[in-house]
Order: C-alpha cells, then sequence, then structure tokens
C-alpha cells in the first residue's frame, strides 16, 4: 500500500511514522507513506500557498495551484482509490472507514490548514472527506496520521498476532470487554474467576456479554 500525504508542514509527520508500529510496517516493505511539503509546488518567490478569501473575513485559504499540481503530477504516475481531504466538515472516521481504505493499494490524503482549501479543489479532486471529530485542530496533520494508524495496522503482516486488529474496540460493532493481567489480586481486586478457568467457550460467552454491557453504558448509539 502507498500513501502520499500533501501537507504545509511536514515536519508534524516526523514523528508519527518513525516509531512503533508504523516504522516497522515501512521497513518491511507492507506500506510506503510519501510526504509531499505543498510548498514545494508554489511557483513565488517566497513559497507561499495561502492567499485571502474572497469575500472578505478572518483566516487565509489554501491556493488552488500548488495542491492541485502536486494532486496532478501523482496521479499521472499511478491510479489512486482515493484522494482523501481531512477536514472538520467531512464525514466521521469510524473503524468500518479504515477497514474499507485499508484494502485499497494507493491513496492520497491533503491535510487541510488555516480556514481550508479552495472550494474548487474540492469539486474537481477530492474523493472522499473525511473528519476525526467534531471539534478543530491548527491543520489536518494530527489528523491524518490517525488515519493513516487506523489503517495500516490493518494491512496483514502489520501486527505480528493479527488476531489482535481484528478483536478491538468497533470491530464488531461494539467496545471491548474488560481486561486483565497479573497479578491476579490487586490490592482485594480480582480477576473475574471465569477468566482463569481454562474454559474458552465461556470465557468468549462473557466477553460478548461484557462488551454489550459496556457498550451500552458508555456508547448505546452504537448499538442503534
Amino acid at each position: 500500500m502507498r500513501i502520499d500525504i500533501i501537507t504545509v508542514l511536514p515536519e508534524l509527520l516526523e514523528s508519527p511514522f518513525n516509531a512503533s508500529i508504523l516504522k516497522r510496517a515501512q521497513e518491511k516493505g507492507l506500506v510506503e507513506v510519501v510526504v509531499h511539503n505543498l510548498r514545494d509546488y508554489s511557483t513565488n518567490k517566497q513559497k507561499s500557498v495561502d492567499d485571502y478569501a474572497f469575500g472578505g473575513g478572518a483566516g487565509m485559504v489554501l491556493q488552488i495551484q500548488p495542491i492541485a499540481d502536486c494532486i496532478e503530477k501523482l496521479t499521472v504516475e499511478r491510479t489512486y482509490d482515493e484522494i482523501i481531504y481531512m477536514t472538520p466538515d467531512g464525514e466521521t472516521f469510524n473503524q468500518k472507514i479504515a477497514n474499507q481504505l485499508s484494502l485499497y493499494k494507493n491513496i492520497i490524503i491533503l491535510a487541510g490548514h488555516y480556514k481550508g482549501i479552495d472550494e474548487r479543489l474540492r469539486d474537481l479532486y477530492i474523493t472522499k472527506e473525511i473528519s476525526v471529530g467534531d471539534y478543530v485542530l491548527t491543520g489536518g496533520e494530527l489528523p491524518a496520521a490517525m488515519v493513516c494508524d487506523a489503517i495500516i495496522r490493518l494491512i496483514p503482516g502489520v501486527i505480528s498476532d493479527e488476531t489482535s486488529a481484528l478483536t478491538d474496540s468497533f470491530q464488531d460493532g461494539l467496545l471491548s470487554p474488560p481486561i486483565y493481567t497479573r497479578p491476579e489480586d490487586y490490592k482485594g481486586m480480582k480477576v473475574p474467576k471465569i477468566l482463569l478457568s481454562g474454559d474458552h467457550k465461556k470465557i468468549e460467552q462473557w466477553r460478548e456479554k461484557q462488551a454489550y454491557k459496556r457498550t451500552k453504558e458508555r456508547r448505546p448509539d452504537l448499538l442503534d
């Protein structure tokens, strides 16, 4: 899988992709993450990529030309399954979307910045718009990293125990059940006996029941 990220601040993406699982996935050749500095596509001496909005108002807007040039260069080189724009007014990201994106071969992620991008870019190039929640950040770089993390970990071979990703919260529409490790007794709080029984069938039944209970208590909207 190849992921191209277009950003004004590539330095914000250095750390997430150079540690832990995301780093190992790239080293194994399971995913290729290429970060493009939008300023490299600027045609002016100042390397600026933003301008004032028509009609006035606070904040700057990312210009068409640098983004369009970058996207067009990439799409000439290969076919992309999605060109994603990270924006607060996009579709709220969830596990279902992550699962679908993890099956693709090539995607582009455009990290929004300032007040956003010229609307014509959205009409001409963007195929999917994603939000990571009902709040506003200083840019789309961190949301882009979050989306990448969620989808890369689903690629076969990225996580050593692949069944682990399949039993995460939201994979079956429920939150994960409570989990425990040693010691069996901590300050009088004991691990549920069923988890020590060795009866895998009953353990799975207990986990399913607890997952449903936790979801009903904390995220009843998921059950709808």
